[in-house]
């Protein structure tokens, strides 16, 4: 099929507002990303690498509105991230910027979830690639900047072509980050490394380091919950 200019621009503004309202086989093909997500390794591996572009993403959006500035990220081989910030070494803008990563998958996967069975799949989507954009540029690495790049082409392809597939498909995208913050949450629960999030926190504030595994236990658990509240209206 050809598509002139002309035809992209006129459709341009009408396809973030094409969404369809809530309905039960919207669900399905996100049941179905979940199912994969679960059984199948690789793909809780692809997601792992998403959930830590979001991981990042959430310490450099918060520290943004807390005044700190956001110098750029990497994502490791072994799927590890680490966001730059600049500000005060202590103080509560560097607690709630260190605070906020292991809540953002989840946090923005229920969002998804809330938003593209609801009828705003093309508006979600079309935020994200905002938000893509602006990651790419702040890459550090040319593997995290690969990484960008391809959730950024994935992302904008659903957007142009997925058609009825767009909200159900963004909708398992999101409980795909729903799975990898419980997969994050466990695996830091069980670390020993010294310079974990939990553990820093706690030398910040004082306060135990399981505390802050609690906090992120709440929010995993009241997005996975406002999930399931949703789901079960459509089953």
């Amino acid at each position: 099929m050809n598509l002139s200019w002309t035809d992209f621009w006129n459709d341009l503004p009408a396809r973030p507002f094409d969404g369809v309202g809530l309905e039960p086989g919207v669900l399905w093909p996100a049941l179905a990303i979940l199912v994969i997500v679960l059984v199948w390794a690789p793909a809780r591996r692809w997601g792992r690498t998403l959930v830590t572009i979001v991981h990042e993403a959430g310490h450099a959006a918060v520290g943004l509105m807390v005044g700190r500035r956001f110098l750029g990220f990497v994502v490791s081989r072994d799927l590890s991230g680490h966001a730059v910030t600049a500000g005060k070494p202590d103080g509560p803008g560097r607690v709630l910027t260190t605070w906020a990563g292991y809540p953002a998958p989840a946090a923005l996967g229920a969002a998804v979830v809330l938003l593209a069975l609801h009828g705003w799949a093309s508006v979600v989507l079309v935020m994200g690639l905002v938000i893509l954009a602006v990651l790419l540029v702040m890459s550090r690495s040319i593997r995290t900047a690969g990484l960008v790049l391809l959730v950024g082409l994935l992302t904008g392809a659903l957007w142009w072509w997925g058609g009825a597939w767009r909200a159900g498909v963004a909708s398992g995208v999101g409980l795909a980050l729903i799975v990898g913050a419980w997969d994050s949450l466990r695996d830091v629960a069980v670390s020993r490394e010294p310079e974990q999030d939990h553990r820093t926190l706690a030398r910040l504030t004082g306060t135990p380091a399981a505390l802050w595994l609690v906090t992120w236990f709440l929010v995993d658990a009241a997005a996975t919950g406002a999930v399931v509240l949703v789901v079960r209206d459509l089953l």
